[in-house]
């Protein structure tokens, strides 16, 4: 798992086996099961509670990696209501939101990971991945 300092374009939306974990699910981590769009490999991602992952805001900060829209208009995020804001302008199911990237374990392919974590209700801690695109940087 690394960031994503350099400006992207976004791909195709990876397959992922699972995308919703909830309480014990994730411990010690939420495994991650996605396939590579170029060469069909499954790879694994381990994302661990309060570890893992990196502010999405740094993504969109000065659109200095992805502008806003296009997270937007890729559904990697959505616009938080007025009452969540404290958890950024742009979340995952209105809830902290981190990004990750990440790249096939086969064939070295780019992608970026984008998920949400946090307790929704009483007891209910969830991590919900919106998914996982490939993406290339921009030299």
């Amino acid at each position: 798992m690394h960031s994503i300092s350099n400006k992207v374009i976004l791909g195709k939306k990876a397959f992922i086996a699972k995308n919703y974990f909830i309480n014990d699910e994730m411990s010690p981590s939420a495994v991650v099961k996605f396939t590579c769009n170029k060469c069909g490999h499954v790879n694994t991602v381990d994302i661990t509670p309060y570890e893992s992952g990196f502010p999405i805001f740094q993504l969109y900060n000065e659109d200095k990696v992805l502008p806003k829209i296009d997270l937007l208009k890729n559904n990697m995020v959505t616009k938080t209501s007025p009452g969540r804001i404290h958890f950024g302008e742009l979340t995952v199911n209105e809830l902290p939101t981190l990004y990750f990237g990440t790249k096939c374990e086969s064939c070295q392919s780019n992608y970026i990971g984008v998920f949400s974590y946090g307790e929704k209700q009483p007891g209910l801690t969830v991590l919900n991945l919106s998914g996982i695109w490939e993406y290339q940087e921009i030299i």
